[in-house]
């Protein structure tokens, strides 16, 4: 029986795709024969344990304050599908951990409060901002890897069904801000703080469905997203602030709360809106590098044109049958 035969038009990125492997493979035979160096300074420190959260599709609330003629709104909650994956910390910085870096002088100690001594198998607390980034630093000159603060979003793509909403679910276009501001004490009063405020040990707090461990316990965690007001029906638009010259950092949990970036207690003070934190921590995600970064967009190109190959050649076997 005579064969359809046709000639498939060649897309770019079938000439792209093999183009990026090409690139990936060359860089990786040049690292293997020693005519490129791609690490950097001998590890003197072991990297902590991660997990690489998969590219997927989820649903995120921005972490600014909207406003519209004055009056508070909740953020815009929107469908975002994120192309590449986010290798990030399984579980908090751990007292431990964090005590190396004091040890060499380059992070300050942790505060206690007024509680007895933490464990140092426990997460790291009363640590700022200011001393994640310390640490963070320390970290990637120890292990030779860049390691740094998540994002909001990031901290969000990682935790997934553990990351709060934290709309109050008043209707925009309600003019009364009695409304609002009722609902928002009511939400503040059911934010009760923990019975045992103290750090627990790694794993009390459950694990979410990506592998995070303990996110949205009794530790909320730094990012590197500063606290920022969007006011809509401004003609202008809102510069995003950077992050070094901001002061008011977003700490995420169960719930976010925008904390000045030198405090360590935010019981003490420091929380510029809602109900404060039990306690502040941190987790870091490791930055990939260029050779890191080639060939996972490649594994992703290959997986995609797999797929849609695989997709449409039912259609290619009913013609030739």
């Amino acid at each position: 029986m005579a064969r359809n035969t046709t000639i498939e038009p060649v897309s770019g990125i079938s000439i792209a795709i093999p183009l990026a492997l090409l690139v990936v493979l060359s860089a990786a035979l040049a690292v293997q024969s020693g005519f490129v160096v791609a690490q950097g300074p001998e590890a003197t420190v072991a990297a902590p344990q991660t997990i690489t959260v998969a590219p997927h599709r989820f649903a995120y609330r921005d972490a600014a304050e909207y406003f519209r003629d004055g009056l508070a709104i909740d953020a815009p909650k929107r469908d975002v599908s994120v192309i590449s994956s986010l290798e990030i910390m399984k579980y908090q910085t751990t007292l431990r951990d964090y005590n190396r870096c004091v040890a060499e002088a380059i992070c300050p100690p942790a505060e206690t409060g007024d509680g007895a001594p933490p464990r140092e198998e426990t997460p790291v607390t009363g640590v700022s901002y200011d001393d994640a980034l310390r640490y963070a630093a320390w970290l990637s000159e120890r292990t030779g890897s860049e390691w740094r603060l998540p994002t909001d979003f990031e901290l969000a793509y990682a935790a997934a069904d553990r990351f709060p909403d934290d709309a109050l679910g008043i209707d925009p276009d309600d003019r009364n801000p009695a409304n609002r501001w009722l609902a928002d004490y009511e939400r503040e009063a059911r934010r009760a703080a923990a019975i045992d405020p103290r750090p627990q040990p790694q794993g009390s707090f459950g694990i979410s469905q990506t592998g995070l461990v303990d996110f949205a316990g009794n530790v909320w965690e730094w990012t590197s997203t500063c606290n920022k007001r969007v006011d809509l029906g401004q003609n202008r638009r809102a510069d995003e602030p950077d992050p070094r010259n901001c002061g008011i950092m977003i700490a995420a949990g169960k719930h976010r709360a925008p904390m000045s970036s030198f405090v360590r207690i935010p019981k003490g003070g420091g929380c510029s809106v809602g109900s404060p934190p039990d306690n502040l921590g941190f987790r870091l995600v490791r930055q990939h590098g260029l050779l890191e970064g080639l060939k996972d967009w490649a594994r992703r190109a290959m997986t995609d044109r797999f797929e849609r190959r695989r997709a449409t050649r039912p259609e290619q076997d009913d013609d030739e049958s």
